[in-house]
């Protein structure tokens, strides 16, 4: 951030690098919700119940909620077109400023929407103050965290389907590739490396639809049920959730500033992206050991051992499987947030934001990982499977010799003669004999 502003003393450093103010001046006056107070608030609760080090990241989202609440407001007769033009101008500036790191952050002022409100009034006025005209920061806030989880699934989708093409490019590279498939980690029956590949695809396809469904809950308007009664002035919630690409108005105003079911599901389409990424991540992790040896992870995506240096660890995946024990325990805080809360709006609700941010950002850097490890990794078996060690595991390619004797006529498992057939060991089997491969 720039040089300290007057009246404001350095408090922490935020999780970007950002610097938060506590202000000195700590009046009553310096809050807009002052009303009858008459004490000023104990700078130890202003600290205490802050949200600016996190709900700052709505910020691009409470500007666009923000001008399209002015224009709605110009539209009804609600203020002056000169005043709303004033006050989108203001709100862009102030987006300018946040972009290149001067905007000045105060605990004092509590939230993103506080700093908004107070940073317009000091730049043009009267003007300023009437932007919250019929708007509530219940349901502003409301408003400002769907468009951002609204533009975080957008985001996941598309990482979802780059990580989908690095497994089906793979497909067409490994065509000829056979591994052995497992049941309860026991060799079972081959299958074609593409046919494991194309499982993945199918759970992170299951991902994006979850995603999809979960968007149309996501997108509808909060905006004009105010703290929770709506208002008796002549807004037009349509008109506003139209501009900021809603679906529609949400339906009831009580329901719509307590509501966060949207973030709960969120959160769990996060933890089903992080879960297929654990079991992406463990059988790759097997699978990269000498004991397996069917593939070699790019170094870029490993570290080694400061004790060890033959060693080639795969961290990355390691963290991809733990980090998923993150996502889910943030899932876990957003239902115990949720579960004791009376109709409508409590301030619990500030706890909201967190977990989402946390887990969204775990999710997306995951992803971000993921599909370059999965273009980058080399295959170290050719066409034949490798022989099984194991004297009392039998391998079955592709279970054909068990079907043979009901082909023939005779009884399941056993041989063409009727005969049932002995455990006789693992053997090779490659492209070209034995019978068929899934996939």
């Amino acid at each position: 951030m720039s040089g300290r502003h007057a009246g404001e003393i350095p408090w922490r450093a935020a999780t970007d690098g950002g610097i938060f103010f506590a202000s000195t001046r700590n009046k009553v006056t310096d809050k807009p919700w002052g009303g009858v107070f008459r004490e000023a608030t104990d700078r130890r609760v202003e600290r205490f119940t802050e949200s600016i080090s996190f709900d700052r990241r709505l910020a691009e989202q409470d500007i666009a909620g923000s001008k399209a609440h002015a224009r709605m407001l110009a539209d009804v007769g609600l203020i002056t077109a000169e005043e709303c033009l004033r006050i989108t101008q203001g709100l862009d500036e102030i987006g300018r400023e946040i972009a290149e790191e001067r905007f000045p952050f105060r605990v004092g002022l509590e939230d993103i929407h506080m700093h908004f409100e107070r940073a317009l009034i000091e730049r043009i006025g009267d003007a300023g103050r009437k932007l919250h005209t019929a708007r509530s920061r219940n349901d502003q806030v409301a408003t400002d965290f769907r468009l951002w989880v609204r533009d975080a699934i957008d985001s996941l989708l598309v990482s979802l389907r780059r990580l989908q093409a690095a497994f089906v490019e793979r497909c067409e590279r490994d065509w000829d590739c056979i591994l052995p498939g497992y049941t309860h980690l026991q060799r079972a029956q081959p299958v074609l490396a593409a046919h494991y590949w194309l499982a993945y695809c199918e759970k992170f396809e299951r991902d994006r639809e979850r995603l999809l469904d979960c968007r149309k809950r996501v997108n509808l308007c909060p905006l004009g049920s105010a703290a929770l009664a709506g208002t008796s002035l002549p807004v037009d919630r349509v008109s506003t959730a139209r501009a900021l690409g809603f679906a529609a108005p949400t339906a009831n105003s009580l329901d719509s500033v307590s509501d966060r079911d949207f973030a709960a599901e969120f959160l769990f389409c996060l933890s089903m992206i992080a879960v297929h990424l654990s079991h992406w991540a463990e059988e790759w992790i097997l699978w990269s050991t000498c004991e397996f040896n069917f593939l070699r992870l790019p170094q870029g995506f490993c570290t080694g051992s400061s004790i060890m240096p033959q060693k080639i660890n795969p961290d990355v995946l390691e963290l991809i499987r733990g980090k998923t024990a993150r996502v889910i325990g943030s899932l876990q805080q957003m239902l115990v947030l949720l579960k004791g809360l009376p109709l409508a709006y409590n301030r619990d609700l500030q706890e909201d934001k967190p977990p989402v941010f946390d887990a969204c950002d775990t999710v997306g850097s995951c992803l971000e990982l993921a599909a370059p490890l999965v273009a980058q990794a080399e295959r170290t078996l050719g066409p034949r499977l490798p022989r099984c060690n194991d004297p009392h595991g039998v391998f079955d390619p592709a279970g054909h010799p068990a079907e043979d004797g009901t082909r023939s006529g005779g009884p399941f498992g056993s041989g063409g003669d009727g005969t049932r057939l002995p455990p006789d060991g693992f053997a090779a089997c490659d492209l070209s004999g034995g019978g068929p491969v899934a996939g």
